[in-house]
């Protein structure tokens, strides 16, 4: 008769086979504990790591079989440490059962570098390839002062179809994804720094209108401003809107970011031209919905752009009805010359008309910046990115009183 195991615990003696199967399982397994823990490759079942947040790559990391610790170190791997990995060879100090799991089931990389576009005053353009093939535009612009700015996109074309600007040409192509997104800023890090120095801004001012992607841009600009990553201060990361209202409400209430408003004009008559979404949110709603939010965000102040349009919004009179619209609304102004571009409608109001409006502007007593063009002679100013190709929304009709303006 065969030999029946025993377990032995100092001087006492147990058969294994005078429990029952459940306890007779838990005693063998006593008796022959396991080696450490080791990654075992489970179905290939892929992950972006940039779409995470870092509650999230955590879990995941967890899951897995690693450590939290281990979850901060792939965490500082994609966006701190100077490291901004793109590869799996860049994770370097990862053990190697965790860069093997990585390789088995996760992407690092979610855009390709089409090209780099370099305009006289240094502005870099980057194209960037998505996996459909599709092509975004991501602006870099350094500035002498030492703050270097990265302008990203949030959407291939757009829905909004402003008048003046060459994206809402294109129609809404798609939805960037969060990984999409804030790659743009790693890779901005990733190129430039050694040349411009750190990249302190970003704005969310490129192709695309940001809160119609308001989960992701959400999630990507929180991404951006963890402490333990990219550590964008939430004052210098700016997300820009044309006035989509309920999703105002929604970012002011979740996000620690700067909101960016495109005012552009003082009437509804003309606002619903040049900004067709005004006939949905109109100046009353959309002004009136920025001072019940801001009263519950004593220190926060939102930047109203207002491109300056020839003829169309940059009157005295459209000084003055401007002071009056944002009366009792912390915010600063920024006026912007308008960026020609083909098939344009529209002209750029003269400098000095522009110095004029803006020193009316400041009589009032508001603060008030002009912004200047960059990167226009490589189609990297504001208002001129995107290719809309053969198909291309409708331009609006003009109204009457405008038309001498053209």
């Amino acid at each position: 008769m065969a030999a029946v195991p025993l377990l032995r615990w100092g001087a006492s003696s147990i058969h294994a086979n005078s429990f029952p199967p459940p306890r007779r399982r838990l005693f063998s397994a006593l008796r022959h504990p396991p080696a450490a823990a080791r990654y075992e490759p489970g179905p290939r079942v892929r992950v972006m790591l940039k779409g995470m947040d870092y509650p999230e790559l955590e879990k995941w990391v967890q899951s897995q079989g690693f450590r939290p610790g281990q979850a901060m170190m792939l965490w500082k791997c994609l966006y701190g440490n100077n490291v901004w990995a793109h590869c799996h060879d860049e994770l370097a100090g990862l053990n190697k059962d965790l860069r093997k799991m990585i390789s088995d089931h996760a992407d690092l990389k979610a855009l390709t570098v089409k090209d780099i576009i370099t305009a006289s005053d240094g502005t870099r353009k980057i194209l960037f390839s998505l996996e459909d093939a599709s092509v975004i535009e991501t602006v870099v612009i350094p500035s002498a002062r030492g703050r270097t700015t990265v302008c990203v996109s949030s959407q291939v074309g757009c829905a909004m179809n402003c008048q003046f600007c060459f994206t809402g040409r294109m129609g809404l192509r798609k939805h960037l994804s969060t990984a999409e997104i804030v790659e743009q800023a790693v890779f901005a890090r990733k190129l430039f720094s050694d040349e411009f120095g750190s990249i302190t801004n970003v704005v969310f001012m490129g192709m695309g209108e940001p809160l119609h992607n308001v989960d992701n841009v959400i999630k990507a600009s929180s991404i951006m401003v963890d402490e333990q990553g990219l550590q964008f201060s939430p004052r210098k990361v700016t997300v820009s809107t044309s006035g989509l209202v309920p999703e105002i409400k929604r970012f002011l209430n979740e996000s620690n970011c700067d909101l960016a408003v495109s005012l552009n004009a003082t009437t509804d008559e003309v606002r619903n031209w040049i900004m067709p979404i005004n006939r949905k949110y109109n100046l009353s709603t959309l002004l009136g919905t920025l001072r019940e939010e801001l009263c519950l965000r004593p220190k926060s102040i939102v930047l109203f752009e207002y491109v300056m349009l020839a003829g169309v919004n940059d009157s005295v009179d459209d000084a003055k009805r401007l002071t009056e619209l944002v009366r009792g609304i912390p915010c600063k102004i920024n006026l912007i010359s308008f960026n020609p571009h083909s098939g344009s409608q529209f002209k750029p109001t003269p400098d000095e008309k522009i110095i004029e409006f803006r020193n009316m502007l400041i009589q009032s007593g508001l603060t008030v910046m002009v912004r200047l063009s960059r990167g226009d002679d490589q189609m990297a100013a504001c208002g001129q990115l995107g290719e809309p190709g053969d198909y291309q929304l409708p331009l609006l009709r003009v109204p009457e009183k405008f038309q001498v303006a053209f």
